[in-house]
């Protein structure tokens, strides 16, 4: 057996409840996985989609604040070489 392959099954027991508990809280069984994989699929691709779409105008609206701020910082820490 190669070295850490005890530590390599722990880590993917972890990974795998984290992802078990994930699909639990969408509600999704692996008998509805299966059975209906392309419309999970379908599930996921627009539940990600909406939460991007949810996202995307907060971020902008953060970034006309946080990216001008960075900008002046950062210029104003290195006199000698603005664009390092």
């Amino acid at each position: 057996m190669p070295q850490g392959f005890g530590a390599t099954i722990v880590k993917l027991a972890l990974l795998s409840l984290a992802v078990g508990l994930v699909l639990t809280f969408f509600d999704i069984t692996p008998e509805h996985l299966l059975l209906h994989f392309g419309a999970t699929v379908r599930s996921v691709f627009h539940l990600v989609s909406d939460a991007v779409r949810w996202a995307v105008p907060y971020v902008l609206l953060g970034a006309t604040v946080v990216v001008p701020i960075w900008l002046i910082a950062h210029l104003w820490h290195s006199p000698r070489n603005p664009f390092r």
